[in-house]
């Protein structure tokens, strides 16, 4: 697997539905086209919420890896 190299990064971890996705849609808004965002969120709803929200908004999932402690970490490439 490829490395990814986030151009900027933003923890979800403990941020509850729909603010999650909220909070990530905003911080795609800030970026240029074609660079990365990584997110770390929480299993369970955000992992099948947040994915979702940023792909109908027309972003690109590059990534979604979950970490040894059940989180996940998407990488985004902004549209």
């Amino acid at each position: 697997m490829s490395e990814l190299k986030a151009d900027e990064e933003i923890d979800l971890t403990g941020v509850p539905c729909p603010q999650n996705a909220a909070r990530a849609l905003l911080r795609l808004e800030t970026m240029e086209t074609g660079e990365l965002l990584r997110i770390v969120i929480d299993d369970g709803e955000p992992i099948e919420q947040v994915p979702n929200s940023v792909t109908e908004e027309g972003h690109a999932l590059r990534r979604r890896d979950q970490l040894g402690d059940g989180r996940w970490v998407l990488f985004i490439e902004v549209a």
